[in-house]
């Protein structure tokens, strides 16, 4: 009784508590540079593919965490791997994006690598704020989800047979909004004191958090045009860029090479003669050649 006057919002359902507490870092979440482009369908396939790559790891560790904890009674009434778990959806994409040896391919920022460290983390030491990860992940998934997924498949043209798409298709789920339902009365079932109801309150901020992170390192390793670590950039672009170097850094290193021009062309004889001698020994040399060829 102390608690729930320390707490009073506390005898609310968790459901609820869990929407009202992450209305603000949802609201962040999904106003990031790059979910704002990816809901305007400027989404390229080299950002798709890195997006389900951090995904991969993220769902890696989330479900090998919910298998340790399937049993536990402050996770097991939410446990519903054969509707929700997303792990072979997503290997199933990246083998279709990258191919059977995407393993080897794919890259894991740093930002992702922090969030999947939070939910072993969590996993191992705290598995009742385990919902609140599968609650940020899986509902979403299951509500925005959808709507980037026809999102996606229009902008890169994936086929209409869902190749590339697994990852957004819930075979176990045949009425999104009755799953949806059932698994919040589930979620309010927990049996939960309002000090723990504030920890995972807490925690599905830190998750939405960990997501703009992840978004955030996206958006960047896009900007910067890498993906595993290594530059990608057109060939064209890299001839471009040699035939204009000397003049991307401005005037100074334009002057420096008008110079190293001059110098190169001071070298060639000047004098009308000895131009004349050195045509006329070209061309004897050609012809001596030519003859030789034959």
């Amino acid at each position: 009784t102390s608690v729930l006057l320390l707490f009073p919002s506390m005898s609310k359902d968790l459901s609820e508590l869990l929407k009202e507490a992450t209305k603000e870092v949802h609201e962040q979440a999904e106003n990031t540079p790059f979910m704002k482009n990816f809901q305007r369908g400027q989404v390229s396939l080299h950002e798709f593919k890195l997006v389900t790559a951090s995904l991969y790891f993220i769902y890696s560790a989330l479900e090998e965490e919910i298998e340790r904890n399937k049993d536990n009674p402050v996770y097991a009434p939410v446990y519903f791997p054969a509707e929700l778990h997303r792990k072979a959806a997503l290997e199933k994409d990246l083998e279709y994006f990258y191919g059977s040896n995407w393993r080897q391919e794919i890259p894991c920022p740093e930002a992702t690598q922090k969030y999947v460290e939070r939910l072993h983390y969590v996993g191992k030491n705290h598995p009742e704020l385990l919902v609140a990860h599968a609650y940020t992940r899986y509902l979403g998934d299951l509500s925005g989800g959808q709507v980037l997924k026809k999102i996606a498949q229009k902008a890169l043209q994936l086929p209409s047979t869902g190749e590339g798409l697994a990852f957004f298709t819930f075979d176990g789920v045949s009425n999104a909004t009755k799953f949806k339902q059932l698994y919040r009365s589930r979620m309010n079932a927990l049996e939960m004191d309002p000090a723990t109801k504030k920890r995972v309150l807490e925690e599905a901020k830190k998750a939405f958090l960990l997501n703009i992170q992840v978004f955030e390192a996206l958006q960047e390793l896009v900007s910067k045009g890498q993906e595993n670590g290594h530059p990608v950039q057109p060939k064209a672009e890299l001839r471009t860029r040699s035939v204009n170097k000397s003049y991307e850094h401005g005037p100074v290193l334009r002057k420096e090479s008008e110079k190293t021009n001059r110098r190169q062309t001071g070298m060639m004889p000047t004098t009308p003669l000895v131009r004349w001698i050195l045509a006329l020994s070209f061309l004897a040399m050609t012809v001596a050649v030519g003859l030789f060829a034959m």
